[in-house]
């Protein structure tokens, strides 16, 4: 499952690749439980690195699934 998160006061996102099986369902309560309590968003990719953003700090968060088709060219 991919996850992009757009950070306040930069331009940049950051994309963590989480594994095929993680529930979006699951992390959304995450996302949410940070938000609420102000506390930070702890995310571990596929190859075990934690990665910690601080509730403050979140414009958005995108989750998407890894058979999500990414298209490109001309294509209908």
């Amino acid at each position: 499952m991919d996850v992009r998160i757009g950070l306040t006061q930069t331009p940049k996102e950051l994309e963590v690749q989480l594994d095929d099986d993680a529930d979006a369902a699951a992390l959304k309560q995450q996302v949410e439980e940070a938000l609420a309590d102000g506390s930070t968003l702890w995310l571990t990719d596929r190859r075990g690195r934690q990665v910690g953003v601080p509730a403050e700090k979140l414009a958005y968060v995108e989750i998407g699934s890894p058979k999500d088709d990414r298209r490109i060219g001309f294509g209908g």
